[in-house]
């Protein structure tokens, strides 16, 4: 945990700046008066929560708003924080209402910080090391022998990619010489995977 401790705070604290944007619009919206995206907003908030008080079926989803809503608006700062301490999909709501009802900058970032930073970021931290774990990793390209016709074929490229991955990321990795295609291999399809996925978004807009 120590060796990844800075690096981890940092993608912390970069998540806590990624979350402004939402804040200052609703912020700048409301003490310039043209609040019209934010005033839709908070009438789909009241929607919900009138079909709420009626006892309509809501999904998971727009419970998660009002939930959201809710807890930034009652709790305050430690709502906030809550909302921040664990993976929340939803959290542009907390920053949108925080604005939108005009909440300090640093009660609302302050808290957000704390949030990501420090508290979610071990959380993750803890998840990820424990998950990639050598011996759980030799345990995951054993299962995979499980799976019917292509079980056994796909262990070979994906033991390839995690030693070449492990060979990278050591400090003695100069020493070493990385010649596994298997490895390449998946790393390639992942590239292309993710290019498509970026021309998909280009195409779209």
């Amino acid at each position: 945990m120590t060796k990844v401790r800075y690096e981890a705070f940092l993608w912390g604290a970069g998540t806590a700046l990624g979350e402004l944007p939402p804040y200052f619009m609703a912020k700048a919206a409301r003490l310039s008066g043209n609040n019209t995206e934010e005033l839709e907003n908070l009438q789909e908030l009241e929607k919900l929560q009138k079909r709420k008080e009626k006892g309509e079926k809501l999904n998971l989803f727009d419970k998660g708003k009002l939930m959201m809503e809710d807890i930034v608006e009652r709790v305050g700062f430690f709502g906030i924080l809550l909302c921040a301490s664990i993976p929340n999909p939803l959290f542009d709501l907390a920053g949108i209402t925080c604005g939108h009802f005009l909440v300090p900058f640093w009660k609302f970032f302050g808290a957000t910080l704390i949030g990501k930073a420090v508290i979610k970021m071990h959380i993750q931290k803890i998840f990820v090391i424990i998950s990639f774990n050598e011996s759980l990793v030799d345990k995951f390209i054993d299962i995979l022998a499980l799976i019917p016709m292509v079980g056994v074929r796909l262990q070979k490229p994906f033991k390839g990619f995690f030693e070449t991955q492990k060979q990278r990321l050591h400090r003695n990795s100069h020493k070493q010489s990385i010649n596994s295609s298997d490895g390449n291999l998946l790393a390639s399809l992942f590239e292309y995977f993710v290019f498509a996925m970026i021309c998909y978004f280009l195409t779209s807009i």
